[in-house]
């Protein structure tokens, strides 16, 4: 603890040096000279949180000792922390503290994900914002110069901020996904699986983004569900266009007057019908179910045959649909089942292709009008209707997502799928929480193969080489273009060939699939990754168990032999307070600095509209998250600071399937935390007046709430170790919150004001000690969540003289008694309260208690200076007889028990008199008896079911026999009570 001491002060100085420490210097009655430094009368965040390096590398186990490693998610350089981020980054940095604490050699890589289409798509938007120019004004090279500046300006911001969180991460290991080391190891990944034909080149059915002209990922398509005719903004279209509605298009039976009406929701796609399905089993088109049953293609000009397939629904419109296989992936797998051919119509840009007539050259949905239109001329349309629709979006551009047919590079799936789902059925991994094991083995069965290019300009370009000699081509992996030369030689030879690498770029998700080996230096045999690789454990959020963990696990196996790690703990998606998923659709977002630092809602709104300006936010994303912000923060955002942030990201079961986030519970926090700052500034207080320098504990020496305490505190330890094992932070949490609030704080501390006295010194300095012995070591715990506060504070604590061992201390039938005890204290408490008006201490209350058990007596005897502490009175007062207790008038009276009764005594002024209620209203001893009846009635209820005593342990019945039996004496002694006597 830093000590000032001054001969003469300077109150220039003295002002100084309290604006730039966290430390408060007292000066003692001017005499010229100065006390020891003490800490600052309240807990400020901003203070204890300033250039405090708690995120420096923790001091962890030797080489010998047990290793954890772990990596966190890589952030994507798209912009600043979430709220998502900080909960992966508190929990994963609480395991690594508690893990070093534990003796562990610990390793947290840290590291960026360049985000390939998200960083390109966000830079593209400034750029035109800015700029008014696209990446096809400024060049392929030049347009990827603008976002390495971008890269480096963001990933000093997420860098900072991830310190700023206070985590103890290893920056001397930190990667970035496109850093020479991840090109090496992408590069090397990809030859090996093309070399064992795991990676192959087709053209099929994809994700398609016409305005970002590129394939995306099933995690970046959002379906949106439309409830009938609905305009929707496109990407490119001036006006919205309409969706919700469905048509029934007639087509004709070939040769005959019949005709079958199907529904369709994309009429333009029309063009690339090569077939009508109906159901096998339908009745209603029995009579056509016959190999040359023939439709005329209205638009084509030519037949396209019926055919019958069990997948078609016949609830669905008129039962018959329309079979559009290169638009379509239902209808690709039937044309497939049904060796139908592929009508291509929309292009990489939403264009309608060439050999389509008069609609050739139109964009998709001015197709769509004039097909409409054309059908309507036709004769063929026989309605348009509402329909409920769900509309594929892309999250990147916000386009309607199209099904192409493209050239694209693929990873063959199934029997990596099959391994990783052994892997968790033979008990090799873990899924934590289990319930996502079912989703994990449904994903896995239906595993199709991963598309794995991009046809973008920002990341790792496809290491893949086109090779053209006469007329033979063919495709080599390579890691060069010398290997690729090579390569290329050896299948032809001498002779002349043109050789060009594929443009295109691997999916992001590729080269962040390698990370936990590849992080380590993989493929190279290095010590990091001899050290420790497989991982312990992989913590992240369970909306990307397919897209990231699952295909870990795949490449992890298949490139290295072995599980990449052990465990994995899935946490929950954030959503804010009222459930709703954090999006910039809502403008429900919040940043985790507006939380630790505060901020105003003007402040909010100009950020809000800042990145506006930069192209961040669409005009309706601004205007809807202004109209959130105004709504959920009216009054901004109060400082919360770091440790209340990281506390009640942990202090909710991340294990659940959502996290609520609600301010209020953080800002309570913050003042929970000014509880235990106020408790260590009473202890220095005690301790600089006791001198308690070297004072150890000693069973003997101390009383019996001594020993509670420190019951309590083994107890919490047990508790938290218990709980940090199985991954429950929230349970890890509160245990430490009860025993600093309820235990140490309400109860403890108050009890040792009695004996901070000098006639009691002896006791005062035992007391001391508990007291620094509490503190110390639960602030110890505590900082695996909080670091700033516990170091701060503990800087200023003395290190425990000796070891703490919980099991030496825990005193379950010593808890017990207390617990007696506290509950009288708090039933008295509760009655002042309750009381009409309540009974402050400066009314001077007298307790007086009654006790039908001797040992009970005897406690509260002990303990009486305790109990007139604890309830706030002004004496305690202890009957032996019911007479005497009973014939006693009394302001109030009430129980604590089924052997306890209590009353009060105060002289209420004249005016607080007159405030007491009228006889109609209900007292706090009416709401208590009302309480303890209802309990008695649910108890008795429960009892009372049917298969109680067959299910109910002998043990539970027991239990709950003697509590009803001790409620019914409890409601009986207060029937017995007169209420309303007042002295």
């Amino acid at each position: 603890m830093l000590q000032i001491l001054f001969s003469k002060g300077s109150p220039q100085l003295i002002k100084r040096l309290q604006i730039f420490t966290s430390l408060h210097i007292v000066n003692r009655a001017q005499k010229g000279y100065f006390s020891r430094v003490v800490i600052e009368p309240a807990y400020k965040p901003a203070l204890v949180e300033r250039n405090k390096h708690v995120e420096a590398k923790l001091v962890t186990g030797d080489e010998n000792s047990p290793k954890f490693s772990l990596l966190l998610p890589p952030p994507n350089v798209t912009g600043e922390l979430h709220l998502g981020h900080a909960l992966t980054c508190t929990l994963q940095d609480a395991l690594v503290r508690w893990k070093t604490k534990q003796g562990c050699k610990t390793l947290w890589t840290p590291g960026m994900d360049h985000a390939g289409i998200a960083t390109q798509v966000v830079v593209e938007k400034k750029l035109y914002k800015e700029k008014k120019l696209s990446r096809h004004d400024l060049g392929r090279e030049h347009f990827l110069r603008e976002i390495w500046q971008w890269k480096e300006e963001k990933g000093r911001s997420i860098k900072e901020n991830l310190m700023k969180l206070g985590t103890c991460m290893d920056w001397d290991h930190e990667y970035f996904t496109m850093d020479d080391r991840q090109t090496s190891a992408v590069k090397e990944a990809f030859v090996r699986l093309f070399e064992k034909d795991l990676i192959y080149r087709d053209k099929a059915l994809i994700n398609w983004s016409c305005t970002l002209e590129s394939a995306i990922s099933d995690i970046e398509v959002e379906n949106v569900e439309i409830d009938g005719p609905t305009a929707v903004e496109v990407p490119g279209y001036k006006n919205k266009i309409m969706f919700g509605r469905m048509a029934d298009i007639a087509y004709k039976v070939h040769n005959s007057d019949e005709e079958i009406v199907i529904s369709t929701t994309r009429p333009e796609t029309l063009l690339g019908d090569v077939a009508v399905a109906v159901n096998t089993n339908d009745a209603r088109y029995a009579h056509l179910a016959n190999e040359t049953t023939m439709l005329w293609h209205p638009i084509r000009q030519e037949s396209i045959p019926l055919i019958f397939d069990s997948s078609v629904d016949p609830e669905f419109g008129t039962g018959a649909v329309k079979i559009t296989p290169a638009h379509d992936r239902n209808d690709y797998d039937v044309a497939k089942r049904h060796k139908l051919p592929l009508v291509e119509v929309i292009n990489s840009r939403g264009i309608i292709m060439e050999n389509h007539g008069p609609f050739a050259g139109l964009p998709r949905y001015d197709a769509r009008n004039k097909m409409m239109d054309y059908l309507t001329n036709q004769s063929l349309i026989r309605g348009i209707k509402p329909h409920s629709m769900v509309l594929p979006i892309c999250s990147r551009s916000k386009d309607v997502v199209e099904f192409l047919l493209m050239p694209q590079w693929f990873i063959r799936c199934t029997e990596m799928a099959h391994r990783a789902k052994k892997s968790v059925e033979d008990g090799e991994l873990r899924i934590i929480p289990d319930n996502f094991e079912k989703d994990w083995f449904r994903w896995l069965d239906n595993c199709h193969d991963w598309c794995i290019s991009r046809q973008l300009w920002w990341g790792h370009r496809i290491p893949a080489f086109e090779v053209k000699s006469k007329n033979a081509v063919s495709w080599i992996a390579a890691r060069s273009t010398e290997e690729a030369c090579r390569k290329a030689k050896e299948i032809f030879g001498s002779g002349d060939f043109e050789i060009s690498q594929d443009t295109d770029v691997l999916d992001t998700w590729f080269s962040s699939s390698l990370l936990p080996f590849s992080a380590l230096g993989w493929p190279e045999c290095t010590k990091g990754c001899q050290r420790y690789y497989p991982l312990n454990l992989m913590e992240t959020g369970h909306d990307i168990i397919f897209f990231w963990v699952a295909r870990m696990i795949m490449l992890g196996q298949e490139l290295t032999g072995q599980l990449p790690f052990r465990e994995i703990l899935l946490h929950s998606i954030i959503c804010d307070e009222h459930g709703r998923k954090m999006s910039k659709s809502l403008g429900n977002v919040i940043k985790p600095e507006h939380i630790i630092k505060g901020i105003t809602l003007d402040n909010l709104i100009e950020e809000t509209k800042l990145a506006h300006q930069h192209g961040l936010l669409s005009d309706a994303e601004l205007k809807r998250s202004i109209v959130s912000q105004r709504k959920a923060y009216p009054h901004g955002i109060p400082e919360c600071g770091t440790d209340a942030l990281r506390f009640t990201l942990c202090s909710t079961n991340v294990k659940n399937y959502s996290l609520n986030f609600n301010i209020q519970e953080c800002h309570s926090n913050k003042l929970f935390f000014n509880k235990i700052w106020q408790a260590t500034r009473y202890t220095l207080m005690c301790k600089e007046k006791f001198d308690t320098n070297g004072k150890s504990l000693d069973k003997r020496n101390l009383l019996e709430f001594d020993r509670w305490i420190l019951s309590k505190l083994g107890n919490t330890i047990v508790s938290f170790k218990n709980a940090m094992d199985e991954y429950n932070f929230h349970l890890a949490a509160a245990a430490w919150k009860t025993f600093f609030y309820n235990n140490l704080c309400d109860v403890y501390l108050e009890t040792t004001k009695v004996h901070m006295k000098a006639e009691t010194q002896q006791i005062a300095r035992n007391q001391c000690a508990v007291l620094q012995h509490c503190l110390s070591i639960g602030l110890n715990h505590l900082e695996v969540f909080t670091p700033f506060i516990a170091t701060e504070l503990l800087s200023h604590l003395p290190s425990p003289e000796t070891k703490f061992h919980e099991s030496e201390w825990i005193d379950r039938d010593l808890e017990s008694t207390i617990e007696q005890l506290l509950e009288i204290c708090q039933s008295i408490r509760q009655a002042k309260n309750e009381h009409n008006p309540p009974i402050a201490r400066k009314h001077n209350p007298v307790v007086h208690i009654y006790s039908k058990s001797d040992q009970l007596r005897e406690l509260i005897q002990r303990q009486l200076s305790c109990v007139q502490q604890l309830t706030l009175s002004n004496g305690v007062q202890l009957y032996d007889d019911e007479r005497s207790f009973d014939g006693r008038k009394m302001t109030a009276k009430s129980t604590a028990s089924h052997l306890c009764s209590f009353g009060l005594t105060t002289n209420l002024s004249e005016e607080l008199k007159q405030s007491a209620p009228e006889s109609g209203e209900i007292s706090g001893h009416t709401k208590k008896m009302r309480k303890l009846e209802s309990e008695l009635e649910k108890l008795v209820n429960t009892v009372s079911r049917e298969g109680y005593k067959k299910f109910a342990s002998e043990e539970v019945q027991k239990k709950h026999l003697e509590k009803i039996n001790n409620l019914r004496l409890q409601i009986e002694n207060m029937r017995k009570m007169d209420v309303r006597s007042v002295v």
